[in-house]
C-alpha cells in the first residue's frame, strides 16, 4: 500500500467526486465596484441606489440581483451570458443568444471575482416609507 500524495483520495473516482459543486473564492467588494466601472458595466446595468449614468439599458437592474442568485450564477452570467438568457425579449440578440458582450480576454480571474463579490453585495435602495400619519384622537376624552 503506498502513500497517497497530499490532497489525493484514497480511491480513484472516475468523474466529479460525489456531491462536488463549483464555488467561487470569496472577492473585494471594493475592487470590483472599480472593475465596474472600469469596463462600464453600467453603460447597459442600472443600479437603483448608485450614481451610475445608464446609456442604454439592455441588461437588468443589478441592485436585487445579489440577494437573489448565487455567486457562482452570477459569474457564469458575466462568463457565459447566454448560458442562461432572461426570457425577456430585449436581453436576446438577433440570433437568439445573450446581447451582453463578452469580456473573457478583458477581465482577470480576480476581476471576476471582485466584480461577482461587488453584485453580490448590493442592495435595493429602501422603499420610501409611507408618510406618518397623527394618531387618531378617536376615543380621547377631555
Amino acid at each position: 500500500h503506498h502513500a497517497q500524495p497530499p490532497g489525493q483520495a484514497e480511491e480513484e473516482h472516475e468523474g466529479d467526486p460525489k456531491d462536488w459543486k463549483f464555488t467561487l473564492p470569496k472577492g473585494n467588494p471594493v475592487r470590483g465596484r472599480r472593475v465596474f466601472v472600469r469596463f462600464e458595466c453600467y453603460a447597459c446595468h442600472e443600479v437603483n441606489g448608485e450614481r451610475f449614468r445608464v446609456q442604454d439599458p439592455l441588461g437588468r437592474e443589478l441592485s436585487h440581483m445579489g440577494q437573489q442568485h448565487s455567486a457562482e450564477f452570477i459569474a457564469e452570467s458575466i462568463l457565459n451570458p447566454s448560458a442562461f438568457i432572461d426570457p425577456e425579449p430585449r436581453f436576446r440578440g438577433p440570433d437568439g443568444s445573450s446581447r451582453m458582450p463578452s469580456f473573457n480576454d478583458l477581465l482577470t480571474v480576480q476581476e471576476l471575482v471582485d466584480l461577482v463579490a461587488f453584485i453580490k453585495g448590493l442592495k435595493p435602495p429602501p422603499t420610501p416609507a409611507a408618510p406618518a400619519r397623527a394618531p387618531s384622537d378617536a376615543g380621547h376624552k377631555h
